[in-house]
């Protein structure tokens, strides 16, 4: 193998590469303090800033609220720009610089309702007026609040969610024509299920007072079942996939990547995979397959919202409910929008569980995302063999 004229830049963008692929746990001796912490700054500083501005809102009324509210975005907006940039030219912290900026953020749950006690003698937070409201709640609403973004941030940005997202989204975007025809193959089985579930007077009972809270929780409840399942079927999918290193496959994965300019003389032997790279693959499936359900899921709320309006009129309606219809958005009665989020999320479900067991959709929809993971682990086996070969 001859590896390019700086073999280190190549390195380099190689790693960079990994990350806008989604993949970033493919760089080796990739780690918390050297590379998630870095890249998790911008956000995590995002969230800091925001809830500090938020103490200056809190103290303005009228237009000038509004005005210091975009002068504030645009900030935010503009630090998360300029430490997007920075951090990608800063490698790794110290253990000194990855102390004091966990230290700082741990104090943040204290120092943002402290700062607004003072500011205001008193601390406000979702439910503060509700008069049994405990004082030990606030506490422990900013400890929930800061704890969840950042542990959110952190998984987002170790297994590289964000980029694997947006590609899922670039790939039913630019693939309209295979999406229409997806939507001919999964519409007609989910009516069939769904469809007279829908006119149940029962269920519009239901719905006609159920919470839109409620209605989340079963969304997320079915979200869960449908990424249960993913999981333990897309297990078999990542033990299919083969490492072909001969060096003519290798060359063609390594197009179009910053190891382009490498020449291969040799076949490369397969490198075993951790636990952490085998997670990410597995992410790497299953957002694409959790995209492509939203995508059915979408088009079934739209089929019963018009089904709805077609054959369900305000009197017929009426009838079904047996008390005052409740109107929900633009108009429309919250029970047939509140059934038709619950089908969608339903109709989903049972779209990705089913398509995971079909052979020819099986077929059809993972053998590109199989080559793109198949090329990863390709572009991975050159990387090690030029890394291997940097001088220390």
């Amino acid at each position: 193998m001859i590896l390019a004229v700086d073999s280190s830049a190549v390195v380099r963008r190689t790693e960079q590469w990994f990350v806008r692929e989604g993949a970033p746990t493919m760089i080796e001796g990739y780690g918390f303090r050297s590379h998630v912490l870095p890249r998790m700054l911008p956000t995590l500083t995002f969230f800091t800033v925001g809830s500090l501005a938020w103490l200056v809102l809190l103290s303005s009324t009228g237009m000038s609220k509004w005005v210091l509210l975009g002068v504030i975005v645009a900030m935010m907006v503009s630090a998360w720009i300029l430490l997007s940039l920075f951090v990608r030219r800063l490698p790794s912290f110290s253990r000194r610089t990855t102390i004091v900026l966990l230290t700082v953020y741990a104090a943040m749950p204290v120092i943002v309702p402290v700062l607004q006690y003072v500011a205001h003698e008193r601390i406000t937070t979702p439910g503060a007026e509700d008069p049994e409201y405990d004082w030990w709640v606030a506490p422990l609403w900013f400890i929930a609040f800061f704890g969840v973004a950042f542990v959110a941030t952190m998984l987002g940005t170790t297994y590289g969610l964000g980029a694997l997202l947006k590609a899922a989204i670039r790939h039913v975007i630019a693939d309209l024509r295979n999406s229409v025809a997806l939507l001919g193959r999964a519409l007609p089985p989910m009516l069939f299920v769904t469809l007279f579930l829908f006119f149940t007077g029962e269920l519009w009972q239901a719905m006609n007072t159920l919470p839109w809270p409620r209605v989340s929780l079963i969304v997320l409840l079915f979200a869960a079942i449908t990424v249960l399942a993913a999981a333990a079927r897309l297990r078999d999918e990542i033990g299919r996939v083969e490492q072909d290193l001969r060096p003519e496959i290798l060359i063609g994965a390594c197009k179009g990547t910053p190891l382009s300019g490498v020449e291969i003389t040799e076949p490369l032997p397969p490198k075993r995979l951790n636990g952490r790279q085998l997670r990410n693959l597995l992410v790497m499936l299953a957002i694409r397959q959790l995209v492509q359900a939203a995508v059915v899921g979408f088009a079934l709320f739209v089929f019963f919202v018009l089904l709805g309006l077609i054959v369900v009129t305000p009197e017929i309606a009426a009838k079904w409910i047996g008390e005052q219809v409740a109107i929900g958005w633009l108009g429309l009665p919250s029970a047939m929008l509140r059934n038709a989020t619950l089908f969608a999320a339903f109709g989903s479900m049972y779209f990705s569980v089913i398509s995971m067991s079909d052979a020819e959709h099986r077929q059809r929809f993972f053998a590109p995302v199989l080559e793109k993971v198949e090329r990863t682990l390709e572009v991975r086996a050159v990387y090690l063999k030029v890394r291997g070969q940097v001088p220390a």
